[in-house]
């Protein structure tokens, strides 16, 4: 079985090859650049590189969000094409809990960033039980110093992992003190081998059936629906 793996949903960009157990490659880069001109190209490039054809493949897992509305878009049309005109499965994984792998040996809970603006974050809550990554609390779009405020309530250790936990950290640590922990900026960009990993544990789906998870619509599907309501 041989797996590609690939996450565009936010900065981090990564591509990875899983062949039966081993990681044959992997590609990570954190760049603000245009992903879409990216992907394919370090997707050829790796695939040449393992000495894979895209005949080869058994299965795409994608992160398919939350994250930049863009690059879901881009890492979910990309998946899709591939998947389709391969004929192979396709399995979405939330970009989030990809992130959360990143505390694999951390013992209490794994809380995920990605910045979403005006003190807003996409996260989650994680914990690993054993090699398993379990969902405690489910994705979602929340005011960063409301969702710290909850999680004091559990009691428990906190990892806080993503590259945008800087932008928030003064938050984190004012409320939860000595329950919060940062984790090392080494485990802030999410690990498209990582992402592979949770999608072959999941049920395959068809290119058909993978949608992005945006969680939120962006700002201007909001004034569309606005506008549309004020015109009815």
């Amino acid at each position: 079985m041989t797996i590609l793996a690939i996450d565009t949903s936010n900065y981090p960009f990564g591509v990875a090859l899983i062949q039966e157990d081993k990681v044959i490659g992997e590609y990570i880069t954190y760049m603000k650049k245009n992903h879409s001109v990216r992907a394919m190209p370090a997707i050829e490039q790796l695939l040449n590189e393992c000495g894979i054809e895209p005949k080869d493949l058994s299965k795409i897992v994608v992160a398919n969000g939350p994250g930049s509305y863009t690059g879901v878009r881009i890492g979910v049309t990309l998946a899709k094409t591939l998947a389709w005109s391969l004929n192979i499965p396709l399995i979405p994984v939330s970009s989030l809990a990809t992130l959360a792998s990143s505390g694999r040996y951390f013992s209490g809970f794994i809380v995920p960033i990605f910045d979403a603006r005006r003190g807003q974050v996409y996260t989650g809550l994680y914990e690993f039980q054993g090699d398993q990554l379990v969902c405690v609390e489910e994705d979602r779009n929340i005011m960063l110093e409301e969702w710290v405020t909850k999680l004091k309530e559990s009691n428990k250790d906190l990892l806080f992992v993503g590259n945008d936990v800087a932008i928030h950290e003064n938050i984190i640590k004012e409320v939860l003190g000595e329950q919060a922990k940062i984790a090392p900026f080494v485990s802030h960009n999410p690990r498209p081998s990582e992402l592979a990993f949770i999608g072959m544990g999941l049920k395959e789906t068809t290119a058909h059936e993978v949608l992005p998870n945006y969680i939120r619509m962006a700002e201007a599907e909001v004034k569309w629906l606005k506008s549309q309501k004020k015109s009815q």
